[in-house]
């Protein structure tokens, strides 16, 4: 996989670039197709970021990456 930057990662965020990216455990997801981050934003989370430490106060568990194709690694 290829490897990103954090500021790389940051341009995906719906608004720069067509692109909607999140990380999560050092794995960049794209989820662009995904109808709930439309804009970028997602209940009160924000593309372009590792969601990491965020996933603690989310409705559901890490299993939800698996609906996305993983497309590189966050460096």
């Amino acid at each position: 996989m290829k490897a990103y930057t954090k500021q790389q990662l940051a341009l995906r965020n719906g608004q720069d670039k067509p692109e909607i990216w999140v990380a999560y455990k050092g794995v960049i997801y794209d989820v662009s197709a995904s109808r709930l981050w439309k804009n970028g934003k997602h209940y009160e989370h924000w593309a372009g970021q590792d969601l990491t430490d965020e996933l603690a106060s989310a409705p559901h568990t890490e299993n939800v990456f698996l609906k996305f194709e993983p497309i590189g690694q966050l460096i």
